[in-house]
This record gives C-alpha cells, structure tokens and sequence, in this order.
C-alpha cells in the first residue's frame, strides 16, 4: 500500500512518512478545534450538533493540515493537493 502511494504522489520514504505525519496531526487537529469551536456554543449533542461539528471540520481541515505542513516541510505537496482538490469539487478553476 505504502509503495502505491509512493509511485502515485512521486516521494520517497522520507517524505511520504512526512506526510503520513501531517495528514495525521491535521486531521486530528481540525477535530480538536471544531470541539472547541461548537463547545463555545454550549449545544448539547443532538443530530444537529454532529451536522454542524462535521461541517466545522471540514472547513477546518484545509487551515490545519495546511499550517501542519509547513512545520514539516510539506507546504509545496500539501498546496498541490489541496489545489487538486479544490478543482475536482469545484471550488477552484483551471
């Protein structure tokens, strides 16, 4: 599986347990932050809470595995990735 993943993003071993590591902090970061956010707003946890904890994470993710990243040297990898997609939802245009 590793090696896959080495071919298909073109890294080392290096490099690929460096992403590995962010994709690990940010997402676990970006999950720690929106607990944070909606404990602010004192809900209890309900359907609507999950809804709201799940879209906060995802407008987190990109922030935290993007900052995640620069401290492990991955900024240009993570930049292309997140451009890549950006493009495939839309968000972003050729």
């Amino acid at each position: 599986m590793f090696e896959k993943l080495k071919a298909k993003w073109g890294v080392g071993p290096l490099q690929l347990t460096l992403i590995l590591i962010t994709f690990a902090i940010g997402g676990s970061l970006s999950g720690y932050l929106a607990k944070i956010v909606i404990g602010l707003l004192d809900w209890e946890k309900s359907f609507l809470w999950w809804v709201v904890y799940i879209l906060v994470v995802t407008c987190l993710w990109p922030l935290c595995v993007i900052s995640v990243s620069v401290i492990f040297g991955q900024y240009p990898f993570f930049k292309k990735y997140l451009q890549k997609m950006g493009r495939r939802f839309r968000i972003i245009k050729n």
